[in-house]
């Protein structure tokens, strides 16, 4: 074993890289070599270990498998054209996984460990990041509530981990999807805006019926009165309406994409009208009637940008117009890919270097 800056490093002695299909990489099948794991208890975080990849052994009792206090964040790590690694934006990911933390009374796990130590795991794992187009090594810190204690409390043990795998794209093709005025996934007052596990576990049932109707994905409206959009699946929805981009604004029912506030900023920079404010239903269905819209489409950092290119609305089924116009979609993906990758100049100062 050694010491990196307190963190304490077990080197794997076996490793699997050579297990995987490079030119097949299904998200989520392949595990890196390490993970970080970083315990805290009687008020204290612990000292912080990276370890060989393997399972938790976890009492039955654990308070994180019965009552929900289970957050994550997603994030990449992209090869550079000068053989860097570029860790895309953790300092924005450790803000919103803090706020995750205080929404569900969760310890709040030090940025030193999470920056840290996720440097230090990047580093060890470097050779698992892929260089192929559209690919990356994406991240998952987590925190569990660890203590053993079956009633209904808050925990005062939990556990921090940071593991990763090789990705291609996530969507390979347009989406076909149903604006949801049925179920929500999230309501104001809610956890909406935090990335627990609980509003991923809801958004299942409805996502499947959606699919059983042969749609991707479902567009989820507000809790309200189901009138307004709010998200796309498991990303922030954007539309291109006469010549403009919208996006719902954010909210306590809305998470705070990284992708999202990334498409805005370059889009901004490309002078490109940007308009955060709510989106109706009836304002969709009117610009396909009126032929205004020219693209609609979901970002985040699994899958960074996937057009949308059929909307179920009640019962009508709408499909996005054949145009020559170059896609703005397509811009902002591409010049947030050149800025990852060292191919074009860092001038927001997203990316952090290994």
């Amino acid at each position: 074993m050694e010491t990196f800056e307190e963190i304490i490093v077990q080197k794997t002695t076996r490793s699997f890289i050579h297990q995987v299909d490079w030119n097949n990489l299904e998200f989520g099948k392949y595990n890196s070599d390490h993970m970080l794991v970083c315990d805290y208890a009687k008020g204290d975080w612990k000292t912080p270990h990276i370890v060989p990849f393997s399972n938790l052994s976890l009492s039955p009792t654990t308070l994180a498998l019965h009552y929900g206090q289970t957050i994550f964040e997603g994030m990449k790590a992209f090869s550079m054209q000068d053989g860097k690694i570029n860790i895309f934006r953790p300092f924005r990911h450790y803000e919103r996984f803090v706020r995750s933390a205080d929404r569900m009374c969760m310890a709040v796990i030090p940025q030193d460990i999470f920056i840290d130590g996720l440097q230090r795991l990047i580093e060890l794992d470097r050779k698992w990041v892929p260089s192929s187009p559209g690919s990356a090594l994406y991240i998952r810190p987590f925190m569990i509530a660890t203590e053993a204690k079956l009633g209904v409390k808050v925990s005062e043990e939990y556990r921090f981990i940071i593991v990763s795998t090789p990705v291609g794209p996530y969507y390979q093709k347009p989406l076909k999807v149903k604006i949801e005025t049925r179920y929500v996934r999230a309501c104001r007052g809610g956890t909406g805006y935090a990335k627990c596990g609980g509003n991923y576990g809801a958004a299942f049932y409805p996502t499947q019926k959606a699919r059983e109707e042969g749609f991707d994905q479902v567009l989820w409206t507000d809790g309200k009165d189901n009138k307004f959009i709010e998200e796309s699946g498991t990303m922030n929805a954007m539309f291109v309406i006469n010549d403009r981009l919208i996006t719902p604004p954010l909210s306590d029912s809305i998470l705070d994409g990284i992708t999202r506030d990334s498409f805005i900023r370059l889009a901004k920079d490309e002078g490109i009208w940007v308009e955060e404010r709510q989106v109706s239903i009836d304002e969709i269905r009117n610009a396909f009637n009126k032929n205004t819209i020219t693209e609609a489409f979901g970002v985040g950092t699994a899958a960074v940008a996937s057009s949308i290119q059929t909307i179920g609305i009640d019962d009508e089924i709408y499909e996005m117009p054949v145009t020559n116009k170059p896609k703005i979609m397509d811009l902002l993906k591409s010049r947030l890919h050149d800025i990852r990758t060292g191919l074009s100049s860092d001038i927001h100062q997203w990316n952090y270097t290994v």
